[in-house]
């Protein structure tokens, strides 16, 4: 067993209930409510912005030129390709980038950037991935679950989400991140095993609450 299916095989309980829970079967089914998935776009793309840096921080800590290369294509990529999906909602919502940017962080996303943002700062190149290994292994396999009886209908409102997570290009990310992963954990010790597990749970609890802040639109209290 690699270290990555060791991760996974930890997280599983968490990562089956994303599957199941209302916000992501409704995603599905092109039933969830556009003001949540209106919510959930904003809030996704302020978190984007936390994670292209967390890729940066990956080019810098790599030993590597293949490697860094890769984490700063990543970065390109999570601008790019990632953002352009959220701003093509934006513009349908009348929505100008900097609408989109300005969106205060909710107490949820505000609480998973900075658990990156920690790890980021003292965490060596095995911690930095995988703390942002969730995102895109979860991604992964939620868009292929919600594909898994074939691309939805042209008519369906979160078709272009669907599309890009779903597809083998997308999922091309998540495996390379694993090897990664894989690659430094063979000469980590301990300690950092431990702190990589830590790290990986704890985003991958985070990945649950995000749907959960999304599915209740959810504000500070005070």
């Amino acid at each position: 067993m690699t270290f990555s299916e060791h991760l996974r095989q930890l997280a599983a309980p968490i990562w089956d209930a994303q599957l199941h829970h209302p916000f992501v079967v409704g995603l599905g089914k092109g039933t969830l409510p556009l003001q949540k998935f209106r919510y959930y776009i904003l809030q996704d793309a302020r978190y984007l912005e936390e994670l292209a840096k967390v890729f940066a921080a990956g080019a810098q800590k790599a030993e590597d030129a293949h490697t860094a290369l890769r984490f700063a294509q990543l970065v390109e990529e999570t601008i790019v390709v990632e953002r352009s999906l959220h701003e093509s909602y934006g513009k349908q919502w009348k929505l100008t980038a900097q609408d989109m940017r300005s969106t205060p962080l909710s107490p949820t996303n505000y609480a998973y950037c900075r658990h990156m943002r920690s790890v980021v700062q003292s965490g060596t190149l095995g911690e930095i991935t995988v703390v942002a290994l969730p995102c895109a292994w979860v991604y992964c396999e939620v868009g292929q679950h919600l594909l898994r009886k074939g691309p939805p209908k042209s008519s369906h409102p979160y078709s272009e989400w669907l599309g890009l997570y779903g597809s083998p290009e997308f999922a091309k990310v998540a495996g390379w991140m694993r090897t990664v992963v894989n690659q430094c954990a063979k000469t980590a010790g301990k300690s950092e095993k431990s702190r990589m597990e830590e790290a990986f749970l704890i985003s991958s609890r985070y990945e649950w609450m995000f749907w959960e802040m999304a599915w209740r639109e959810e504000r500070w209290p005070v």
